[in-house]
């Protein structure tokens, strides 16, 4: 009877678990949409001024007057890293798959010499990237802890800091590393350099055409050193707001497969509980059936 009184509390268990899963699986989808549709309409503004950007910077020749976003500072040893993640987990491998490929960029770049550092954006990727890098390689947090969504004054503060250091000398180029919202089953962990910019071919993919006849009043330096640090906080921006939706999605995934699984052993346990339940109802039976022929 102990044994059977144990299967009960285990199952109430695990139906308590149930209903805590299910309701946060109806949490991430209700989010989610919103999520959702905050980074779809992110997308094209961010591209296109990316591609702008890029265009523009494929026009001018870099030299000593030339913006120090799209120039650079004439090396390329220091590299930081701005790695957007959460502040929570129970997402399955969300926040995994963003560290592992910002790993595989780190030891790429360490294994050609470079010094490589972090920045990272929510704090669920600082305890992996110190144990495999060290705390020395974590030169800053944002804190978004208290962030329910993301705004775009939290990306202006993030590329705010991160330019403040590039012009004060600390790293010669910055990547961003984030999980970029393909659908709910569907993340893919993206590190792309933002510092200096890349031009550009005017035959690339999404980048506008140069053929026309096109005069820019100011001209593109002017033009560029305008759109350059606005550049950097959209895409971060488009960065926080592609990671709120990968977030929700595979937390809503996370928590229905753990739904599925606290179902399947609920009735796995009530069948086991079930057959011992009859067994000792027959061994009472029995134990009836032999006292009443003694008599």
């Amino acid at each position: 009877m102990a044994s059977l009184k144990a299967l009960k509390i285990r199952i109430g268990s695990v139906k308590s678990t149930q209903k805590i899963t299910k309701a946060m699986k109806m949490v991430a989808a209700a989010k989610l949409r919103r999520a959702q549709s905050n980074a779809e309409q992110g997308r094209p503004y961010s591209q296109r001024l990316s591609d702008v950007v890029a265009s523009l910077a494929s026009r001018i020749t870099v030299g000593p007057q030339s913006p120090k976003l799209i120039a650079g500072t004439g090396a390329d040893q220091r590299h930081l890293i701005v790695v957007a993640s959460s502040d929570r987990g129970l997402a399955g491998a969300f926040n995994t798959n963003i560290v592992r490929a910002v790993r595989r960029q780190a030891e790429e770049l360490v294994a050609q010499g470079k010094d490589v550092s972090f920045y990272v954006v929510g704090r669920k990727s600082r305890p992996v990237l110190t144990r495999f890098f060290g705390a020395n390689r974590i030169v800053g947090q944002y804190d978004t802890s208290e962030m329910k969504n993301p705004t775009y004054a939290d990306a202006q503060a993030v590329a705010a800091e991160v330019m403040r250091r590039f012009e004060t000398g600390e790293f010669d180029v910055a990547h961003l590393a984030y999980s970029n919202f393909r659908s709910v089953l569907a993340q893919e962990p993206t590190v792309e350099q933002i510092i200096p910019v890349k031009p550009r071919a005017a035959n690339d993919v999404g980048v506008p055409a140069a053929s026309a006849a096109v005069e820019y009043e100011p001209d593109e330096e002017d033009i560029l050193a305008a759109l350059l640090p606005r550049n950097v906080a959209i895409q971060i921006y488009r960065a926080m707001l592609e990671n709120q939706a990968g977030f929700y999605g595979s937390q809503m995934t996370a928590m229905d497969n753990a739904t599925r699984n606290a179902g399947d052993m609920i009735n796995r346990l009530s069948i086991q509980y079930n057959r011992q339940r009859q067994a000792a109802i027959t061994t009472e039976l029995v134990e009836i059936i032999s006292g009443a022929e003694a008599l």
